[in-house]
């Protein structure tokens, strides 16, 4: 990954400008002329890190998403509650897909899996 470039000439900071007619990625100064031909492709990289809380509360959220199909065929084993939103999503460390339940009972939010 590239990282930041900065000019020689006059320390600004070095924007990607593509040269169309030599078909070549460059790094130029917007303040002066100076330009330089990048040693690698990449321009930008993000890099998502979720901690294990964010995951949990992206399954929490997912009782209240109206685009979620919902079934009243099973009940929470928590609460009782006889109504779910499901989804299928991969399991960790399993091939293949999972179908997933989150109980629609605001005060329960349990989790399970057929």
């Amino acid at each position: 990954m590239s990282t930041m470039k900065f000019c020689r000439e006059c320390n600004n900071i070095l924007y990607p400008r593509e040269d169309r007619e030599q078909k070549v990625l460059l790094f130029a100064c917007r303040n002066c002329e100076h330009q330089e031909v990048a040693d690698n492709n990449c321009v930008y990289r993000n890099e998502v890190h979720h901690t294990a809380a964010e995951r949990t509360q992206v399954l929490q959220d997912v009782a209240g998403d109206p685009t979620l199909p919902r079934t009243k065929t099973v009940k929470c084993a928590q609460c009782g509650h006889p109504e779910a939103v499901f989804f299928q999503a991969t399991a960790r460390g399993e091939e293949g897909m999972t179908l997933f339940f989150v109980c629609c009972n605001t005060n329960c939010g349990y989790r399970w899996r057929d």
